[in-house]
């Protein structure tokens, strides 16, 4: 089928829902499977803040996926990061929440809604419907999303968790009614699903059997939906007049710890430190590697070091190489990075692990609370990358508490709806970390 490249970009379509939890993860997954099966190049993003779906994109789509966040992120630099749909023939971005979930002060150019990408970049939306216990009312709710905004246009649906010919007839009547195009229907087939974990969905790749369920995802797609139909209704890449530099980078060489429990690092940061012409200089704590020490700094990801927390506390070469690299070089880390920063995380079972000691931070699981949102922080003392005084914007996702974080503040931090919060990061000497993940410094 032909496709509109016109400015060298190919047409865009969202998949959204009413709500989380519709499928909207699956039904992304198996499109582009299913199209890559078809000879198509499909480009991925994501909509908002999230490490995990983007790790899924990739392996379905063969392609990096991004992310594209109205809160954390200006218009210009979303411009930048689309670039990437080049040589593609389709972009699918998926969803966060519920189509116009966001929160209520806006931001950098918008509220982080998945409305918002579509608005901007002026892709239509397919809507992921979860069927359980209603029929035409479904409709309804489609309809009213519809309706909702100026410059969001729904064109069409699929249909999810159908429990039989009978049910989507029914279900499909509504939409007749509504003038809404059923692009086609799902069934209950939970074998497909992407098994969860306690921040959300497992990294992919951890997931051993995920090609063979980005398979499965993909022959449901192509038996169940009418995919010529689609790819008609995928709109144009708009693009606004505007140029974004690149994120100046920590250093020349950087230190970057990469393994299972230390992951959490968005694509466009790496991007923008590689084109800025940075070295990245990958290690694994897990591994018990230490950071080069030819770096002139060290970043410490976010990730699941909870989960291996003992293994961490026995890796002598790093700890130690760690603390060698310190005394002379500048060492960051993010959230769960930020943790092993510290003297100590407790795990589930009220088990004390020692961790690298550069700063007091004592962390504990053994009594989840969560913490989620956007932050906004202005920093009290230099991290590497930024001066004191500068602005971030970026996120929060954590179950952590706080037992101790003696160290001085590295940050005033507001969440996405201007009030203070306590998590504010700390600093010592050569080392600083927050639990907030970085997105891009605040306009």
């Amino acid at each position: 089928m032909d496709l509109d490249l016109s400015q060298g970009l190919p047409p865009g379509l969202v998949v959204s829902a009413p709500t989380s939890g519709a499928g909207k993860t699956t039904v992304t997954l198996g499109l582009i499977r299913a199209l890559r099966q078809r000879g198509m190049g499909v480009q991925p993003f994501k909509c908002g803040p999230d490490y995990i779906d983007p790790a899924f994109h990739r392996v379905a789509a063969n392609r990096q996926s991004f992310n594209l966040d109205s809160w954390s992120m200006p218009e210009t630099m979303m411009m930048r990061l689309v670039q990437a749909a080049r040589g593609a023939e389709l972009v699918i971005a998926e969803g966060a929440m519920g189509l116009f979930d966001g929160v209520a002060k806006r931001g950098a150019c918008g509220t982080g809604s998945s409305a918002d990408i579509s608005a901007l970049m002026g892709w239509p939306v397919v809507l992921v419907i979860d069927c359980t216990a209603q029929a035409q009312t479904a409709a309804a709710t489609a309809l009213g999303l519809s309706k909702f905004r100026e410059g969001v246009r729904v064109a069409g649906v699929i249909l999810n968790k159908v429990s039989g010919e009978r049910h989507f007839d029914l279900v499909r009547s509504g939409f007749e009614e509504a003038g809404i195009e059923v692009f086609g229907w799902l069934p209950r087939q939970s074998e497909i699903a992407v098994p969860e974990r306690h921040l959300g969905l497992i990294q992919a790749e951890e997931n051993a059997g995920l090609e063979a369920a980005l398979d499965g995802a993909a022959r449901l797609i192509a038996e169940h939906v009418d995919l010529d139909a689609l790819l008609k209704a995928a709109a144009p890449t708009q693009l606004t007049a505007g140029k974004s530099a690149s994120q100046h980078p920590p250093g020349q060489r950087i230190a970057l710890a990469r393994d299972e429990a230390f992951s959490f690092v968005y694509p466009h940061m790496l991007e923008d430190w590689r084109s800025a012409g940075a070295e990245i200089l990958v290690f694994s704590p897990l591994a018990d590697e230490a950071p080069d020490s030819s770096a002139d700094v060290c970043w410490l990801p976010g990730g699941y070091p909870e989960l291996h927390a003992g293994q961490i506390a026995s890796a002598s070469t790093f700890l130690g190489g760690l603390r060698a690299f310190a005394r002379s070089n500048r060492v960051h880390g993010e959230c769960g990075g930020y943790m092993v920063l510290g003297e100590a995380l407790v795990d589930k079972d009220g088990n004390r692990h020692r961790m690298a000691r550069l700063l007091g931070l004592v962390t504990t699981f053994e009594n989840r609370k969560l913490h989620l949102g956007y932050r906004l922080a202005e920093l009290v003392a230099p991290m590497p990358g930024f001066e004191r005084g500068s602005r971030l914007r970026g996120h929060e996702f954590h179950y952590t508490a706080i037992v101790n974080q003696p160290d001085a503040p590295l940050a005033t931090v507001a969440d996405g709806a201007g009030r203070e919060i306590a998590q504010t990061g700390s600093w010592r000497d050569t080392v600083s970390g927050t639990f907030f993940h970085l997105v891009a410094p605040a306009e």
